[in-house]
């Protein structure tokens, strides 16, 4: 299928500062609806496509954020904060007027999705799977730091360079990130056609402005975000998912499982930070599993 085919399979909605992208799989379907929210900040719905799979019993609602894949994209950095994509959300659950919903965040996803519980936006929510969480973000730096070491020396001395020099265009650089994504993104020989089209769509400038120039370098927006106290708050069932190898370490999602009421941890051996691209059947099996449970 082509993207202009896709553009028309999907519709659009206004929101504060634009229109947003969105299609809805199984919309005829009786269970409890699942919006699945993508990570970046800047990347695509178009990874998260296997879990259409998940819409057997219920909707399945994709959407790309403003900035996104399908979606506009404003070039104004003041839309480029955790609050507006928060609020993004809402206007769509709204549009779509669902009265009861899961959330499914992966990574950047996974931030929006937990300030969504945290700030009560709708009544509706009745649980959130949060996989590959990114809610505390100099945690993160240092689980990436921590990964980094790990990789042969030359590898961590061309990183430690391009942040020395400020230049991560190099050819060298863009082999040592391979390199760590291809041990901590995604440890498939070959890379499914869904993510590599994220990574074809991703809007850098985005990515830049609220994250930084890589991983490891972060210096945008998102710089001081600390969500670590306020999972005691959630109020819902929540199920955290990280691969062995994630960036999302398991220790760190340890951490939020263990502070979060209630809270369920999976996690999947041998797969990293596309633990859902990775292991397909033992995810959807997962996540199935856990809503049938909490919806019941």
């Amino acid at each position: 299928m082509g993207a202009e085919d896709q553009i028309l399979e999907g519709q659009y909605v206004a929101v504060h500062g634009g229109n947003i992208w969105y299609k809805v799989i199984g919309a005829e379907k009786q269970g409890v609806p699942l919006i699945v929210i993508h990570g970046g900040p800047g990347a695509s719905h178009d990874y998260l496509l296997p879990l259409e799979k998940l819409a057997d019993s219920r909707p399945v609602v994709f959407y790309d954020q403003l900035g996104c894949g399908f979606s506009e994209r404003p070039d104004d950095p003041a839309l480029w904060e955790a609050g507006r994509f928060v609020r993004e959300l809402r206007q769509l659950i709204v549009h779509l007027g669902f009265r009861e919903f899961v959330l499914l965040g992966q990574s950047w996803g996974t931030t929006i999705a937990a300030m969504f519980a945290f700030r009560k936006q709708l009544p509706g929510l009745k649980a959130m799977v949060l996989s590959a969480p990114m809610l505390q973000a100099q945690w993160w730096i240092d689980d990436q730091r921590k990964l980094l070491e790990m990789m042969p020396p030359q590898l961590v001395q061309e990183v430690e360079r391009a942040e020395k020099h400020g230049d991560f265009e190099t050819q060298a650089y863009q082999d040592a990130m391979t390199a760590f994504y291809r041990n901590h993104l995604c440890r498939l020989e070959t890379w499914p056609d869904c993510l590599q089209s994220t990574f074809a769509k991703m809007n850098n400038k985005l990515y830049n402005h609220m994250w930084g120039p890589s991983e490891f370098t972060v210096r945008g927006t998102l710089f001081s975000l600390d969500l670590s106290l306020k999972v005691e708050a959630i109020e819902v069932p929540v199920l955290y998912t990280c691969g062995e190898f994630d960036e999302a370490t398991p220790q760190t999602c340890r951490y939020y499982q263990l502070h979060t009421p209630g809270a369920a941890l999976k996690v999947f051996k041998g797969a990293s930070h596309m633990h859902h691209l990775e292991s397909p059947e033992e995810y959807i099996n997962t996540v199935n599993e856990f809503m049938v449970k909490c919806l019941k």
